[in-house]
């Protein structure tokens, strides 16, 4: 059962929220500062935040008798940053949780370690990793959304597998990878690719609003 539908034990919920809220808080500071003087942002924060939404909402069963979706969380991390992607995530998980029924609030926590901590991050490294050796942005958002949304199903089997490690955590989180590869390989391209259509648009719409946040160098205006 994917982590978002299931339920994990009082101490486990416990845990992950502790682990979150010094992330949260930060998220919130930077986002404070993104925005502070530069209004434009604001727009491509929530455009950041609906992507996530959205594509989060997009339940897919797997042949497994798991059921998988994209995260949409590459984007944001692009954008403004781990941090704020955590705080991104907040909101929509619980409105999916509370509104959809899509999730819970035992794993609150623990979603949003993996789909607003940890996927986020690994993708967010991977951009900074990319660019910094001069590979293109499009290529470079690609990967970015690809690793960011693999991280985040990575880090679900991690969390099942230690709160329900039967018959032992070695060998619940084998099951539970191969149960999700199934799936989430396949989405991670689509999100891959789909996020890279997006960024294009923007930057193509709105390149000055990418120079400001420091996404993209002033000579990248125009670049194919």
């Amino acid at each position: 059962m994917h982590i978002m539908e299931g339920y994990l034990p009082p101490e486990w919920c416990a845990v992950w929220i502790i682990i979150c809220i010094p992330v949260i808080i930060y998220g919130i500071m930077q986002i404070k500062k993104a925005t502070e003087n530069n209004d434009e942002a604001m727009p491509l924060l929530a455009l950041s935040g609906a992507f996530m939404f959205i594509l989060s909402s997009l339940k897919m069963p797997s042949v497994t008798g798991s059921c998988s979706h994209p995260c949409g969380n590459g984007l944001g991390a692009v954008f403004f940053g781990p941090a704020v992607t955590a705080v991104l995530s907040v909101i929509v998980l619980l409105f999916q949780a509370i509104i959809l029924a899509h999730g819970g609030l035992t794993t609150l926590g623990a979603n949003i370690f993996s789909m607003g901590i940890v996927g986020p991050l690994c993708g967010w490294l991977v951009w900074k990793g990319l660019r910094g050796i001069n590979v293109s942005a499009p290529i470079s958002m690609f990967f970015t959304a690809f690793v960011a949304d693999l991280m985040t199903y990575v880090v679900t089997a991690i969390e099942l597998s230690l709160a329900f490690p039967t018959p032992s955590f070695g060998e619940a989180l084998g099951t539970f990878l191969v149960i999700f590869a199934v799936t989430q390989i396949p989405l991670a391209i689509a999100e891959g690719i789909l996020t890279t259509v997006i960024y294009n648009y923007i930057k193509d719409a709105r390149p000055d609003i990418l120079v400001k946040l420091n996404i993209i160098d002033e000579k990248e205006v125009g670049a194919n």
